[in-house]
């Protein structure tokens, strides 16, 4: 496929935002990459990355092992997911503290507005059709009432927890990060990227060392779950593509549970940086919620939402 510098850009884009939406608990990155236009190809790309790839480097060369992959794609792709990890996962932070009910009201308008978007792409509605969308719906919504538990801290666990967040991250409609917090991992992964960070730049080696056994371990249970998943997604895409798009529309619908934007704190957790933030929540209608609603203000944040479909629906549509 023959793109240009600027089409690149616009992946990296792409790759920025989902990295954003999977750092949220309760939003996933594979939402973005469906509702932009890159889902069945990024299932794909990932899919070729196989020991076929490692005969073509071996016979042809680097240049044909690249295409074969489609490696500017995956590389522009998780270049935008990693900038927006190291870097926007900070005021997405803020914002998750701060402005919780304006932010989740932008994710509410966004997943509305997704699952329009990719139920309507279903050719055929039959009895089997429903039932996917009945069942997803259902084990999605009870996976957002899922009480976290905690994890032992071992490398084995760790590999655990990045097998299954990754599947979720390119899952639309199932958080990773939600995964991780259920798992009892997310307050490590974040300190985890943290501690990375500062130990480069603080020179900190033990400290640098220690986060970075725990960021290869999640990576290594991450790649396995990624390659696994995506070869079954691949094929699914390929031979049942009405019953997948019927699977993935009822997982966002249950999803809207926890980002719906009012709710009642149950319990609380300590986050990466000892500040108490929300572990078991209940949704409630804006009137009976603790504090200023916003309503007028998060109403106009959840057609913002619903509308950026649409900017990123034309992106998608313009794709080489």
């Amino acid at each position: 496929m023959h793109r240009r510098l600027i089409d690149y850009f616009v992946v990296t884009l792409k790759g920025i935002a989902m990295g954003a939406a999977d750092v949220v608990p309760g939003v996933s990155g594979g939402t973005i990459a469906f509702i932009s236009g890159i889902y069945e190809e990024l299932i794909e790309s990932i899919e070729k990355v196989n020991l076929d790839a490692l005969k073509v480097l071996r016979q042809s060369g680097f240049k044909a092992a690249w295409l074969s992959i489609n490696g500017n794609f995956l590389a522009s792709l998780f270049f935008g997911v990693a900038i927006s990890i190291f870097s926007l996962a900070k005021i997405i932070k803020w914002l998750l503290l701060n402005e919780a009910v304006l932010l989740w009201s932008f994710f509410f308008g966004l997943v509305v507005a997704s699952i329009i978007f990719i139920g309507k792409q279903i050719k055929v509605s039959n009895f089997a059709v429903i039932l996917a969308i009945l069942a997803s719906s259902l084990l999605s919504y009870y996976i957002t009432l899922a009480e976290p538990f905690a994890s032992p801290d071992s490398n084995i666990y760790l590999i655990f927890c990045g097998f299954l967040a990754i599947i979720a991250m390119i899952l639309p409609g199932v958080s990773g990060a939600f995964i991780l917090l259920i798992l009892g991992a997310y307050q490590i992964a974040i300190e985890t990227i943290n501690n990375l960070i500062e130990g480069i730049v603080t020179l900190n080696s033990d400290l640098f060392f220690d986060a970075l056994v725990k960021f290869l371990m999640i990576g290594l249970g991450a790649i396995i779950g990624l390659k696994l998943f995506s070869k079954a997604l691949n094929w699914m895409f390929k031979h049942h593509k009405n019953l997948t798009l019927a699977i993935l529309t009822g997982f966002m619908i249950g999803s809207l549970n926890k980002i719906w934007p009012w709710k009642n704190v149950l319990t609380w957790r300590l986050n990466s940086e000892g500040i108490k933030v929300p572990l078991l929540e209940k949704s409630i209608m804006p009137v009976e919620f603790i504090g200023d609603p916003k309503i007028v203000l998060a109403l106009g944040f959840m057609v913002i939402g619903f509308l950026t479909i649409f900017i990123l629906e034309k992106l998608g549509s313009k794709r080489p």
